[in-house]
């Protein structure tokens, strides 16, 4: 049988100058302790030590090299206390020059006792002193990744912020995706302080074979000492690819799971190798042996504790995208629904919703206005909006292409076609009777004559019916003189009972007389209606703080600055800058749109003229068009409208 010798443990050490005879004569008899004269830059036991002097003056002399030395207590052998009050102070017990070695032997053990319980007292407070830093410091990290609503910044926070308060030198971070029923883990965050990291986000299988794998498939903590020496009977193994292609080597490893309030697995963070100065490079393999330890369990704590913190901020982020992405496809269903109501202006609130982010950034670049992005969300929702209130425009009205209704023209035409059939019944009741009374050669001799009348009055109803048929086209600018159209509804013609009809009504000759456009005042009283309407809709709507102002802004776009727009007639210093910029693309995209058949579409060059007299005369704001100008917005309008305009974050470049 083999035994192995146990190494003694070092007695506590009593110091004494050496040519203080009383000092050696009164440890002479001690037993318990090692005894030894004092030296210049001695190094005392870590557990401290004892120091016995009898001799004033040469403890002033020695007293700069130990003062402050919380591992050091004095006893000193004076029949009196030493006149210098700040060595006084320093003295740990007086004896009598003459106390007996048992004596002097107890006051040692108690000097020892003193020195431990200092320096637990000092252990103790340095552990609640870290302890109240760690509580301090989970309290600003939670903070803080509550207030951060940018997934991505979140992601880096989280990582980072573990790894700080653990001292990891790396780590990475990994999201559990469900797709098709398919749950996966995305590598999505990888950081190290010592190699540089070129990353490419991948996905994996949930599976034990990896350690990310597993703490995702188990919600375990995985804790390891060395990566390369795994505990025997683990599932799992470890990928040293990385390592080998960087020089890098991987040994103490903590991977913490993040779960929900539902305890659902949301991802988990993976550190990597703790150190014992945050600041050290673990370049070399020397520099790892060094500095590289274990995650503590108190490490393991703190990471758990701030997983849980990220795990629910990142479940309230991932909460807040899905109403955002849900209020989206909200306004996108809602915009088309009400396009789909008219679908010759199909698309007109998407380009104006872009046209006007692209002023917004516009007016950006050339230092006029700043928004943040809360503020661009703003405009964006305004502006796709701007016609929401046209739902509760009755419908005849908001489709009204021409200046009659659908189904006035089929009735004139049919009012027409009778007209020409009474004027050849007409005509033949005519040709009859002279027939009669003047006989058959006479008949032919003025035939010519009958015909001639017939293609005459036939003619001049085909000439009404063009008359009319221009007239019912709208005009962007105010033309057109409608005296013919009085001249028309005097004429008339019989019906099947005889009765006499007019060609046209008096209804028909007013909607023909509208000057400029399609619609009557009436009707066009109808249609500005959807100003109140899309405030009096949008303001239903439960916004957020940052959106409050969207009613506001959408009640505004039809307002013009000289006070004359509507529906309120409000002045310059009442409409919002943001409605300014949505007139002026509103009505930009208005004269321009090639889908109104009821006009043509005007050339950027004409819209542009119109808009430049409309800043002429106070009505749109002179600043906001030069720029829209200058800065050629409209030419930024995608192909694909309706794609761009509801991108959920920040709008794209102009």
């Amino acid at each position: 049988m083999t035994t192995t010798a146990t190494r003694p443990r070092p007695l506590p050490v009593v110091l004494y100058f050496s040519g203080d005879v009383a000092a050696r004569k009164a440890i002479k008899g001690i037993l318990n302790f090692t005894c030894a004269a004092w030296r210049s830059g001695t190094s005392h036991h870590k557990k401290g030590a004892v120091l016995l002097s009898s001799c004033e003056r040469t403890l002033h002399e020695h007293w700069t090299r130990w003062r402050g030395d919380e591992r050091l207590r004095v006893i000193a052998l004076s029949d009196e206390r030493f006149r210098d009050a700040g060595l006084d102070r320093a003295v740990y017990a007086y004896l009598p020059v003459h106390t007996p070695p048992p004596l002097v032997e107890r006051m040692v053990e108690n000097a020892f006792s003193d020195i431990r319980v200092s320096g637990m007292r000092q252990y103790s407070d340095q552990r609640l002193d870290e302890a109240d830093w760690q509580i301090d410091e989970l309290n600003r990290i939670g903070t803080a990744l509550s207030a951060e609503h940018d997934t991505h910044k979140l992601l880096e926070m989280i990582l980072t912020k573990s790894r700080q308060i653990t001292r990891a030198d790396a780590g990475s971070l990994y999201l559990v995706e469900d797709t098709d029923g398919e749950r996966r883990l995305r590598f999505v965050l990888a950081q190290n302080d010592s190699v540089a990291i070129h990353f490419r986000e991948s996905t994996m299988e949930i599976n034990p074979q990896s350690i990310a794998g597993y703490v995702a498939l188990t919600g375990g903590t995985v804790n390891l000492t060395d990566a390369y020496k795994l505990p025997r009977g683990v599932p799992y193994s470890i990928n040293r690819n990385f390592d080998e292609a960087s020089g890098y080597r991987t040994k103490s490893i903590l991977a913490v799971p993040l779960r929900n309030q539902k305890d659902e697995m949301l991802g988990l963070v993976q550190l990597i190798n703790c150190k014992r100065d945050p600041a050290v490079k673990l370049s070399t393999q020397a520099a790892v042996d060094a500095e590289v330890t274990a995650f503590t369990q108190q490490h393991q704590e703190l990471a758990t504790s701030l997983a849980s913190q990220a795990a629910v901020a990142l479940e309230n982020n991932r909460l807040v995208e899905d109403i955002k992405r849900l209020f989206e496809g909200f306004l996108r269903a809602s915009v088309i629904a009400i396009e789909t109501r008219d679908p010759t202006t199909c698309g007109h609130s998407f380009r104006v919703a872009n046209l006007t982010l692209g002023l917004a950034e516009a007016c950006e670049r050339a230092g006029l206005l700043h928004f943040t992005p809360e503020q661009m969300r703003e405009v964006r929702y305004a502006s796709l909006l701007h016609d929401f209130g046209k739902v509760g425009v009755r419908e005849d009205v908001l489709v009204k292409a021409q200046k009659l209704y659908p189904l006035q023209p089929e009735l004139v035409r049919q009012r027409f076609q009778l007209a020409a059939c009474a004027t050849e019944t007409e005509l033949l009741r005519d040709r009859l009777r002279f027939m009669l009374q003047h006989g058959p050669e006479s008949y032919l001799r003025e035939q010519d004559r009958f015909d001639a009348e017939l293609a005459r009055q036939l003619g001049e109803l085909a000439s009404f019916r063009e008359t009319i048929e221009k007239a019912n086209i709208p005009s962007l600018l105010p033309e057109g003189s409608f005296e013919r159209l009085e001249q028309i509804a005097a004429h008339s013609y019989k019906d099947a009972e005889g009765q006499c009809q007019p060609l046209l009504t008096r209804d028909e000759v007013r909607l023909l007389s509208i000057r400029k456009g399609s619609l009557d005042d009436d009707e066009r009283r109808q249609i500005e209606a959807h100003v109140e309407h899309t405030y009096h809709y949008l303001s239903q709507i439960p916004w957020t703080k940052d959106l409050r102002n969207v009613p506001q802004i959408a009640r505004a776009h039809h307002e013009k600055l000289n006070g004359q727009g509507y529906p309120r007639q409000v002045a310059a210093a009442e409409i919002p800058l943001q409605a300014r910029m949505i007139a002026i693309c509103d009505v930009y995209d208005g004269i321009t749109a090639c889908d109104r058949p009821y006009k043509k579409a005007a050339t950027p060059e004409q819209a542009l003229d119109i808009l430049a007299t409309a800043a002429a005369n106070g009505e749109i704001d002179g600043e906001l068009f030069r720029i829209f100008r200058e800065a050629r917005v409209y030419e930024a309008v995608p192909s694909n409208p309706q794609e761009m305009a509801v991108e959920p974050d920040f709008p794209r470049e102009v």
